[in-house]
């Protein structure tokens, strides 16, 4: 099993990184004998992958991480590096290499505070490995302060740094942090491929894993969520018997609600999942005593937490609303392919008769006009209208078409 195993439906993005790793180990070994290192080379110091959710652009970094740490003997007999079984592989793919920072935010951006210390590490020699790798799985998260204090690290790497960035798209990230970045873009694996590694890896019952990948269009996450998440069932059907329910006011505004409800419930699960013990670690570290007094001067701290809780809990809640709104689109996306006498295989076979009704008692005018109304939902969403506002005027439009 090499680190590429998991990059599902990305042969030539595999090859090219594979080649890019085989490139990096020559030239470390190359350094380390104080022989000159060749000038051409598949490697350079910062990548850029994006690629449509789901695609695997962090699993494909995390790979190409793991590859560039291998220690495996057989790269001294022409073997290519990530095999998957050394040490530097298995410690780098789990997390846990000295060598290699895994960075992703459960925030709603990430700030230029906590750039700078990524900057500071990335200064560092290995000390372990072969390369110092920085994984910045949300670089479209960077707020301009923090894309510009990253900027000039990329600008000037470190000899041995390598920083491997992931955004959905090229839009997504800073002009002059792109321009210095070698792109590579992947694309949403197909429903075969996403069900064979449900199968393979996770132990999925093959018609389970197709009804999970059909439903999710190929995102990989969401699949293996939907196959193996009893609770994550449910709220998809949940939702995608919404657009039965649009048939008055009071339908649209009471399905509204219970689509915020839900994700407002979904924070609140992950809030009490982590929320309790980080509170108490830092309680712990901070000196509190055994009845629960804090020390003085710790209010500050206390209250940064708290903060950055409740930032955390918004962020659920609108990836959840995300999650849902997508699903949506899906359903009527196969309305309208069937409207239409498309051929195209429906990610919503398990509610076809829905799909049946709403598409004989529509158009495909309305239809498209229905997925617009989601569309903008999750724009006003992003411009961080109130979720409920911009679900009950969707809904609305839902009903109207």
């Amino acid at each position: 099993m090499t680190v590429w195993d998991d990059l599902v439906g990305q042969d030539r993005v595999q090859e090219q990184l594979s080649g890019a790793a085989k490139d990096a180990d020559t030239q470390v070994t190359l350094q380390t004998a104080g022989e000159q290192s060749p000038d051409a080379s598949k490697m350079t110091h910062a990548w850029l992958f994006t690629g449509p959710p789901g695609s695997g652009r962090s699993t494909a970094a995390r790979a190409f991480a793991a590859a560039l740490q291998c220690v495996s003997p057989d790269r001294a007999l022409g073997g290519a590096p990530g095999c998957g079984f050394c040490d530097g592989c298995h410690t780098a793919l789990v997390g846990t290499h000295a060598d290699v920072e895994i960075v992703r935010t459960d925030l709603l951006s990430i700030g230029v505070k906590e750039t700078r210390d990524l900057v500071r590490r990335a200064q560092l020699s290995p000390a372990v490995g072969r390369w110092q790798v920085i994984v910045l799985e949300d670089a479209d998260r960077l707020t301009e302060g923090a894309g510009n204090v990253l900027l000039k690290a990329v600008e000037e790497p470190a000899p041995r740094t390598v920083w491997l960035l992931c955004a959905p798209s090229l839009e997504d990230v800073l002009p002059t942090i792109r321009s210095r970045c070698r792109h590579l873009t992947l694309s949403t694996p197909s429903v075969t491929a996403v069900a064979e590694v449900l199968v393979r890896r996770d132990g999925i019952d093959p018609e389970a894993a197709m009804t999970a990948a059909r439903a999710t269009q190929g995102h990989i996450g969401r699949a293996r969520r939907l196959a193996t998440d009893e609770r994550a069932r449910k709220r998809r059907a949940a939702v995608l018997r919404l657009p039965l329910r649009t048939d008055d006011i009071g339908g649209c505004l009471k399905a509204a609600q219970e689509l915020v409800d839900a994700a407002g419930e979904d924070a609140k699960q992950v809030a009490e999942e982590v929320d309790e013990k980080e509170t108490e670690d830092l309680k712990a570290a901070l000196g509190a005593s055994s009845g629960g007094r804090m020390p003085r001067g710790t209010a500050g701290a206390m209250k940064e937490l708290a903060d950055r809780q409740k930032r955390r809990s918004t962020r659920t809640q609108r990836d959840s609303l995300d999650l849902a709104l997508t699903d949506l689109t899906g359903f009527y996306r196969d309305v309208l392919a069937l409207q239409l006498g498309s051929s195209v295989a429906l990610a919503n076979e398990d509610v076809r008769d829905s799909l049946d009704r709403i598409a004989r008692d529509s158009t495909p005018e309305r239809t498209l006009r229905r997925i617009e109304s989601i569309i903008a939902c999750r724009q006003a969403l992003d411009r961080n209208v109130a979720p409920l506002l911009a679900v009950e005027a969707m809904a609305v439009s839902l009903r109207t078409g």
